[in-house]
């Protein structure tokens, strides 16, 4: 009988110990975690399947209560670039994430947050109808899933992110144009609800977000700043959000680019002054060339702003760089007259190559049928000339860097520190 109860129990021993590693062995195969998160979706989804077959997504979460609903707005910005000032725009690649509460959606017994991005079960749940008033174009992101997401908290808060890429319009002042400071804005407002329905209000925490490695090719990011606006329509008032991006424009570019070498074409036209006068043909050519390189230069830049009707800096600068290389160009004309005039003045019939010359001894009497005493006089008179243009040469080898030094100082002064 002993032995008996004694088989019994083993069996009994055995088969229990059978079935726990049976179990255990389909738990490794199916985790526990896995098995019960299944469990618990399709728990959840029914849940929130019961909730949406009387859900109006026509009404407003708030309606019943007889107050606005509040709706919380925060952006995070991927993408800030493509800024232009000849179409006054950039484009921007944000997430768009806006909360608030839905009564109608709370439910205790659901055992975490739901994330929906199934666009027909999105488009079941009311969600806010805003849109960028200053938005010139918009794109939704598609790849490789439609970019849009709503997490239903048991509490009843709504989470919505939607993934968008924007050109924004944006009004700038161009009149300290390459040094200017611009202020370019991102518009949010409500589409078709009042202010007695729906309010847009920010984050308080971080309602903008820069991307951590977010840089802009010719701006620096100075700050941004957020505040709540309204407008006024003629069917109402409606809530609205703005963004105000502070972008200093880096020069660095416009340095390489436009200054050096604008400088650089009205130093290489003060070579003419070390030229000798007699060299006509050397100063001409090097005074109409830096002129019509600076000059190219000057609509190059131009071709890439707008045509606006006031005066930038870069404008003066040109000016400024196109009219000492033009100076320079006078200035060969200046001198070279007062080589020639006196004696063409005094002797009609002597060419232009023999008065110039300087050794006018024996052959000039013969040429030109003037005595030894003329002679004398017109010597003596061309010889002050000629120091005299000389000396418009030597004024100039300084007067001219002295001057566009003096230029160059009160043109940074004014506008880095204007």
């Amino acid at each position: 009988m002993f032995s008996e109860v004694c088989q019994l129990v083993a069996v009994f021993l055995f088969s229990t110990c059978y079935v726990i590693c049976k179990q255990h062995s389909r738990f490794s195969s199916d985790p526990v975690g896995a098995v019960g998160i299944n469990f618990n979706s399709t728990t959840d989804l029914a849940i929130l399947d019961e909730l949406l077959r009387t859900y109006d997504r026509r009404e407003l979460p708030t309606t019943h209560l007889g107050v606005a609903t509040i709706v919380t707005c925060e952006v995070d910005i991927r993408s800030f670039g493509s800024i232009s000032p000849e179409t006054m725009d950039y484009e921007i690649d944000l997430y768009l994430r806006e909360s608030w509460i839905d009564e109608r959606l709370k439910k205790k017994t659901l055992s975490r947050n739901l994330d929906l991005n199934d666009p027909h079960l999105i488009k079941r749940i009311w969600k806010p109808e805003v849109f960028f008033p200053n938005a010139k174009m918009a794109e939704f992101q598609y790849v490789t899933v439609p970019n849009v997401l709503v997490r239903v908290n048991p509490s009843g808060k709504i989470l919505y992110v939607l993934r968008l890429k924007l050109r924004f319009s944006c009004m700038m002042e161009l009149s300290s144009f390459p040094m200017d400071l611009q202020v370019c804005t991102i518009e949010l407002a409500s589409f078709s609800k009042t202010t007695d329905e729906l309010r847009l209000i920010w984050a308080q925490r971080s309602p903008i977000t820069l991307f951590g490695n977010l840089k802009l090719p010719q701006f620096e990011i100075e700050k941004v700043n957020t505040s709540l606006c309204r407008e006024n329509f003629h069917i109402g008032e409606y809530s609205c959000l703005i963004a105000e991006f502070y972008l200093q424009r880096s020069i660095g570019y416009h340095l390489v680019q436009s200054y050096l070498p604008t400088i650089l074409i009205v130093v290489v036209s003060w070579v003419s002054f070390w030229l000798d006068i007699e060299a006509i043909p050397a100063r001409i050519t090097l005074g109409v060339t830096t002129l019509l390189t600076i000059s190219s230069k000057g609509s190059a830049i131009q071709s890439n702003l707008p045509p606006v009707s006031y005066v930038k800096a870069i404008d003066v600068w040109m000016g400024a760089c196109t009219m000492f290389v033009f100076a320079a160009l006078m200035e060969f004309t200046v001198a070279n007259f007062l080589w020639r005039r006196k004696c063409r003045n005094k002797n009609p019939q002597l060419s232009a190559a023999s008065c110039s010359s300087g050794y006018q001894k024996r052959i000039l009497p013969m040429k030109c049928g003037a005595t030894d005493q003329s002679l004398s006089l017109k010597n003596k008179t061309s010889f002050v000339t000629k120091v005299y243009a000389r000396r418009v040469d030597q004024l100039s080898r300084l007067m001219f860097p002295l001057l566009f030094a003096i230029f160059n100082v009160a043109y940074w002064v004014y506008y880095l520190w204007n």
